[in-house]
């Protein structure tokens, strides 16, 4: 299965490890590779892009899995889940498989 991770980018170590976990159980896994905080140096036309390129990744995706440490969501990754909602990706939630992916 290909997986795209969503998440808020403040859990990204965390991602970095789950999907490590998520590619050893046989999955491809996409994950955000760049680090936005408030010291960022991105423009408004930057920012855009890479919202676009992450809604691609979910296109190209069979589900995505949204890293909710805490069964925290911030307003971006709800507009992920109903993105994938509307393109009938599955939606897999961190806190539903940390006992798996503890193993």
């Amino acid at each position: 299965m290909i997986i795209t991770i969503c998440g808020s980018l403040k859990f990204q170590q965390e991602m970095v490890i789950i999907a490590q976990k998520m590619t050893f159980l046989g999955h491809c896994v996409i994950t955000p590779i760049f680090q936005i905080s408030s010291n960022s140096k991105y423009t408004d036309e930057q920012l855009q892009k890479l919202k676009m390129a992450h809604l691609r990744k979910i296109e190209i995706s069979d589900a995505i899995l949204v890293v909710n440490i805490n069964n925290y969501i911030g307003d971006s990754t709800r507009l992920e889940i109903e993105y994938a909602k509307e393109h009938c990706k599955q939606i897999l939630y961190y806190t539903d498989l940390i006992q798996d992916l503890e193993k």
